[in-house]
């Protein structure tokens, strides 16, 4: 064989494996919901247990929830019907900490918001009574 036969099957496996590499390592969503990644948002003090705020339980489980686990609620737009229940999602705030939680409940009349547990707001370092500070956050595979 020529050389220059061999460097195109050469090329022509590389591409191949190349294409079947990225097809396996897409990060997989529910048909209808996008895959976001670094969302500019205001994250807000949400409480989950029975009898804060006068809100029901959780959308996504109908339970309530203790506020000291990694939980959080999205607004509507972004909760996307219940398609992220149960999801994690990663926040990060402008010190580029990070921390994974939970989606576990809708926030119907918030807009741009990821209502955060308690726990969530003392892992940032962040005093609960502030009430909202500018995050980003993504899906997580």
């Amino acid at each position: 064989m020529a050389n220059s036969t061999k460097v195109a099957l050469l090329f022509a496996g590389i591409l191949v494996f190349l294409q079947v590499s990225c097809a396996v390592c897409r990060p997989h969503t529910t048909p209808g919901t996008s895959f976001l990644v670094n969302v500019p948002a205001t994250m807000t003090v949400n409480g989950f247990q029975e009898g804060e705020g006068g809100g029901g339980p959780a959308a996504c489980d109908g339970q309530y929830h203790s506020d000291e686990e990694f939980i959080v609620s999205l607004s509507s737009e972004w909760f996307d019907g219940g398609a992220r229940c149960g999801k994690l999602i990663r926040i990060q705030d402008s010190a580029n900490l990070h921390i994974s939680a939970t989606v576990v409940d809708e926030c119907g009349d918030c807009d741009g918001e990821v209502g955060a547990s308690a726990h969530i707001w003392r892992n940032f370092n962040l005093d609960p009574s502030v009430g909202e500070v500018s995050i980003s956050w993504s899906d997580v595979n």
